[in-house]
């Protein structure tokens, strides 16, 4: 399953739940007592934290794109250099080795996104999902304070 289908489908699930969360709120409230008053108004809580979630996925999945569009304009993406076991997994001392050159990259360049961009790739051949986000994250943000056509905006 691809990240877009995945994010559709979560799209599609916040859906169900909100309406399902907003008839409950409703059916709760109209009991005119203070505990289903207040698990009613509850309820209506839940599909506006949902949206902003779901709002900042989508937000965070175009910015990573865009920046591996240009990083791949300018030839910079991270080329795979990771040896695989037989059944096509990726090596954990390659995955190690290569992180460890990406994180001596980015403690020599603090300001600079592309090695941030391929610190996260490191990050996530090592299987490590947050830490991959956050330095993701990182590289979003220094993007857009060294893009000058980014700062205007």
């Amino acid at each position: 399953m691809t990240s877009r289908t995945g994010f559709f489908l979560l799209a599609a699930a916040l859906l169900l739940v909100s309406l399902l969360c907003i008839t409950e709120g409703v059916q709760l409230v109209a009991t005119g007592k203070p505990l289903g008053i207040g698990l009613g108004v509850c309820a209506f809580v839940i599909p506006p934290i949902g949206v902003w979630f779901l709002r900042q996925t989508h937000r965070f999945g175009r910015a990573s794109e865009q920046l591996a569009r240009e990083l791949e304009a300018e030839g910079g993406l991270p080329v795979d250099e990771l040896t695989r076991t037989s059944g096509g997994r990726i090596d954990r001392a390659s995955a190690d080795a290569v992180f460890a050159r990406r994180k001596a990259e980015a403690e020599a360049a603090p300001g600079d996104w592309r090695v941030f961009f391929r610190l996260a790739v490191a990050y996530a051949d090592a299987g490590d999902t947050p830490r991959a986000r956050k330095a993701m994250q990182h590289a979003i943000t220094l993007h857009r304070t060294t893009d000058p056509a980014r700062s205007l905006a």
